[in-house]
């Protein structure tokens, strides 16, 4: 039965135990000088042109033309420890036990901003809002629930700010996203690698084929979206502004290929084919010329799936204390409980791995489907800036992320659980028109155990397969943005 593997599982279930600044699977990193704090008082803080981004309506407190580019290295590692596995018949996988999946990227943006009078400004933004890059070892007992999964989505994003009094600013953007990922994993046919020579004791005589054991799964795909912000930023207390910011769900059908190597020939699946023998029910077809079980060595079928992204809603506050010192905080709700399941469909007009998937997963034209259930969550942050020099600003925060997936949904590509941000930054004058911003985050989370099956779409145990594993995750970003005011 091949499990439900799609570009769409990269983006939903991205950034897996490889999470960076954020719960799930969305990104933070836009603004280095917001990470400093991580991300408390963003949007509410009037810092540079990354507020294109963070909160369109603080635009209008920018005079006259800002410019701001940076990059966020992010290395993440999830350690795996005491992993073992059984596929679809119960018989043990054999492969690495424990191991390493390192995460390491560069995410960039640009931001530009412009006041066009008193009350109007705009600016134009491009940005990274999710993200996943990660490969398990080829080897290692979980393969056949996971593999390699890479994803990215880009945004490009116009936006308007405009003042209503003079404590009060409202503004709104509109994103062009678009999606695009790859993801894969080996494939377990009914235990047929495990069982080997074994199946003589079912058929009579040896008929394995050594080609199931490097069956592997791939899908890529892509998509182009649009999404929507609206924000208010105030300030109805001299030193004291607030932030309220929506950035909307955005929708997207996922289209690509699914691929697949060395699947077995079945009575299903083997049309016009010559030189096909059947042996059993409910075993393979035999090719006549090897005397062992046919492979396809390809299968590639057109599919889809339906992906949101979930909605946000931030309130950000930034109090001045005096001259020199002012706190930070923010209230972060994301609406994961948009995720319901991934299900992957056939949108081929001539299907071949769905023609014998979706039977199995009860559903017709399915090629996978993975329950996942996340729930809504909630993540807290606190910042301090200090004005030490004139020209020279030092920053510090903590975060702490909810985590979205319940206990019986964690899986090898989403080991994650609550976690905690620690960040530092500063930033320093380079020149009376230029800035420099740098920052570190480092997280924590505690230990995770896994204990994941595999479902039909009626959310059924479809057979035997199991993987259970410990993980432990942290990661670092470190970050630098340039800016440059006209």
């Amino acid at each position: 039965m091949l499990r439900k593997t799609s570009v769409a599982t990269a983006v939903l279930v991205a950034l897996s135990s490889l999470t960076v600044q954020a719960e799930g699977y969305k990104l933070l990193e836009q603004s280095v000088s917001s990470m400093g704090n991580a991300y408390a008082g963003r949007g509410a803080q009037i810092t540079d042109a990354t507020l294109v981004y963070s909160n369109p309506a603080a635009l209008t407190e920018l005079k006259g033309e800002h410019l701001s580019g940076g990059l966020n290295l992010i290395h993440a590692r999830t350690r795996y420890s005491d992993a073992q596995a059984v596929n679809a018949r119960g018989l043990e996988v054999t492969g690495r036990d424990h191991g390493k999946v390192l995460l390491t990227e560069v995410v960039p943006f640009a931001f530009y901003s412009q006041q066009l009078n008193d009350d109007l400004s705009w600016g134009l933004g491009f940005y990274v809002p999710f993200g996943l890059s990660s490969n398990y070892q080829q080897d290692w007992v979980g393969r056949y629930f996971a593999d390699e999964t890479a994803v990215q989505i880009v945004s490009l994003q116009p936006a308007l700010g405009y003042k209503l009094t003079d404590w009060l600013s409202v503004g709104g953007a509109i994103s062009l996203n678009r999606a695009e990922g790859t993801l894969s994993k080996y494939k377990d046919h009914s235990g047929l690698c495990e069982l080997g020579s074994g199946i003589a004791q079912l058929a009579g005589r040896d008929l394995s084929n050594a080609a199931f054991c490097d069956s592997h799964y791939e899908v890529t795909g892509s998509d182009v979206s649009l999404g929507y912000t609206l924000a208010l930023h105030a300030e109805p207390l001299s030193g004291t502004r607030l932030a309220l910011i929506y950035h909307s769900a955005v929708r997207y059908t996922l289209s690509g290929d699914s691929e697949i190597t060395n699947t077995p020939i079945t009575a299903a699946t083997a049309g016009n084919t010559p030189g096909l023998i059947s042996v059993a029910p409910g075993l393979p077809l035999v090719d006549a010329s090897t005397g062992r079980f046919a492979a396809r060595d390809l299968l590639t079928e057109r599919s889809k799936l339906a992906l949101t992204t979930p909605a946000t809603l931030t309130f950000s506050l930034d109090q001045q204390l005096n001259a020199k010192f002012s706190v930070q905080g923010s209230v972060l709700w994301t609406g994961w409980s948009v995720f319901k399941s991934i299900d992957i469909v056939s949108k081929d007009a001539n299907p071949s791995i769905s023609l014998s998937t979706g039977a199995q997963l009860g559903g017709t034209g399915y090629i996978g489907y993975i329950p996942e259930y996340w729930h809504d969550t909630w993540s807290f942050s606190l910042g301090a800036t200090y004005q030490y020099q004139a020209d020279l600003t030092l920053r510090a925060g903590i975060a702490y992320d909810e985590n979205p997936i319940h206990t019986v949904h964690k899986t090898a590509r989403i080991p994650t659980s609550d976690r905690i941000w620690l960040t530092t930054g500063l930033t320093t004058r380079l020149s009376a028109q230029s800035t420099l911003d740098l920052a570190y985050g480092y997280m924590f989370m505690d230990d995770v155990a896994i204990n994941e099956f595999e479902y039909g779409v009626a959310d059924n145990r479809l057979n035997q397969a199991n993987l259970q594993a410990n993980y432990r995750n942290k990661a670092h970003v470190l970050g630098v943005q340039f800016n440059y005011q006209f």
